[in-house]
């Protein structure tokens, strides 16, 4: 009975002390929401989302993707002569103050603006990659290619490591060199619908920010487990309606940095892949032009540049996130532009086919 009694005794305390320290995670992120929010100035709203509300800040590690420095990654490419400088064509002087992809290029509109989700696995270099080219293909073909290409492929064809993480240029050697299937969204759910060779084979999640319309388990939640690296299938999907054919284009892969080389990859090539330094105070964006306001870093993340603009004097990035559509700002999030500080870094190199490759089924 004693034994009893003080085993109950201590389970007791156990949770009441892991309430405690959930309480504490809790309070710890709402004044950090406030403190965002009360900032003079501030271009974004924070806000307290379910997914991170119990947890320790910096919790959005596993979803940053990006290993070691980008940079050096782009920097060691180009030196094993897989990629090269842009050299711009368009002046500098022809620069809009407002662009979208989506806009300049309707007729690949739809591929431009699908969203898609990366689920609970680290792999944004990946869907980063396959989303940007698929846009680049698209265009390239004046929409005579308008569909995915598989991030399902890239992500655990490409690389060894897949849901670890992986570089910003690996899904462009990839693509050039081996090429890759078509396919879309978990289960056919995004724009492109079914019936292509390999979709994402991952759960959809509710990530980072404040829940709203998001029909989706939280990552770690029941359906959306931790996820590993998924083999590579060398197979369509069983129920996929088309052949198992590779995609690939002739021609370099670019690299561009700086705020003016970036616009101009854009305007002449569409969407690019690009690179950014998380840091925790991202994990509460709600909306508007983020700009870094302090906390810890989490790591890099991968997304596609897709436009850029200028709101009440400031300028910004237009950026597609691989968090799904009810993520952000529909999926999208604008953080400024011209500012390294507070970017994260986002301008320090991209990575995209040239405007001239041609692109054609092959491998």
């Amino acid at each position: 009975m004693k034994i009893a009694a003080l085993s109950g005794l201590v389970a007791i305390a156990s949770a009441t002390s892991v309430v405690k320290v959930q309480v504490s995670h809790f309070e710890k992120r709402q004044a950090r929401v406030n403190e965002i929010n009360s900032m003079p100035g501030l271009t974004w709203t924070a806000a307290m989302q379910s997914r991170f509300a119990h947890e320790p800040i910096g919790s959005s590690k596993t979803l940053c993707g990006v290993k070691t420095n980008w940079t050096q990654d782009i920097l060691d490419a180009k030196a094993a002569g897989e990629m090269v400088d842009f050299v711009p064509t368009t002046r500098v002087e022809d620069i809009p103050t407002d662009f979208d992809s989506a806009i300049a290029f309707p007729t690949c509109a739809k591929i431009i603006n699908d969203i898609r989700d990366q689920s609970n696995c680290g792999c944004c270099w990946a869907f980063a990659g396959a989303e940007a080219a698929s846009d680049r293909m698209c265009i390239a073909t004046k929409g005579a290619m308008n569909f995915p290409l598989s991030a399902q492929d890239v992500c655990f064809c490409g690389s060894f490591a897949g849901c670890d993480g992986g570089q910003i240029n690996t899904p462009w050697t990839h693509i050039k060199f081996k090429g890759v299937v078509t396919g879309g969204q978990y289960q056919g759910s995004g724009p492109f619908g079914k019936g292509m060779c390999q979709d994402f084979s991952l759960p959809h999640c509710h990530h980072h920010g404040p829940v709203g319309k998001d029909p989706y388990p939280a990552e770690g939640a029941p359906g959306c487990p931790s996820q590993k690296s998924a083999k590579c299938h060398k197979k369509c999907d069983s129920d996929s309606t088309g052949k198992y054919e590779k995609y690939t284009f002739d021609g370099n892969v670019q690299t561009a940095s700086g705020e003016t080389a970036i616009q101009q990859m854009i305007m002449e090539g569409g969407p690019v892949e690009t690179a950014f330094t998380v840091y925790s105070d991202f994990e509460n964006y709600a909306g508007g032009i983020y700009t870094h306001t302090g906390g810890q870093e989490a790591g890099g993340h991968a997304v596609k540049f897709t436009g850029w603009g200028v709101q009440n004097g400031t300028k910004y990035w237009k950026v597609a996130n691989s968090w799904n559509p009810y993520w952000g700002e529909k999926g999208y999030f604008r953080i400024i532009r011209g500012d390294s500080a507070g970017n994260g870094g986002i301008e320090n190199g991209v990575t995209g086919s040239a405007a001239s490759a041609t692109w054609h089924k092959g491998k």
